[in-house]
C-alpha cells in the first residue's frame, strides 16, 4: 500500500490527477485511475527489489482482469456522465524499487 502513494506522488509531480486509488468491481481491481489532459490511466503499482521483478510481476490474468475492471469503471463514469467528450486511455505501470526514483512505463499493454 506504501508503494501506491509513492506511485500516486510520482503521477502527481508529472501532471497526472488522481480520480481513484484502489478502485474494486466485481472483475477487478486497479491500483489507480489518473488523468492528465484528456488521457486516462489505469496503472498497476508493483514494489519489488528490482525493476525487472517488477516488471515480470503482472501476469496476463491480472491484465486481464485490470482491463475488466477498467471497462466497469468508464461504463460507471459514462452513465454519471463524467468522462470527457474525447479522451484516449492506456494501461500503466508504475515500479517501485527501493533507493530509486519510481519508474513509470507508459501503454505497457493493451485492452487486447
Amino acid at each position: 500500500m506504501r508503494a501506491e502513494w509513492v506511485a500516486a506522488w510520482w503521477l502527481r509531480a508529472k501532471g497526472y490527477r488522481i480520480l481513484e486509488h484502489r478502485y474494486k468491481s466485481p472483475v477487478g481491481e486497479i491500483d489507480l485511475i489518473v488523468r492528465r489532459g484528456r488521457h486516462l490511466a489505469f496503472v498497476e503499482v508493483k514494489a519489488r527489489r528490482s525493476r525487472d521483478r517488477a516488471l515480470e510481476s503482472l501476469s496476463a490474468h491480472q491484465r486481464r482482469r485490470i482491463v475488466h475492471a477498467a471497462e466497469a469503471w468508464l461504463a460507471g463514469e459514462a452513465m454519471r456522465a463524467r468522462l470527457p467528450d474525447t479522451y484516449d486511455i492506456s494501461f500503466d505501470m508504475v515500479l517501485v524499487v527501493p533507493g530509486r526514483f519510481p519508474y513509470h512505463l507508459s501503454s505497457l499493454f493493451d485492452a487486447g
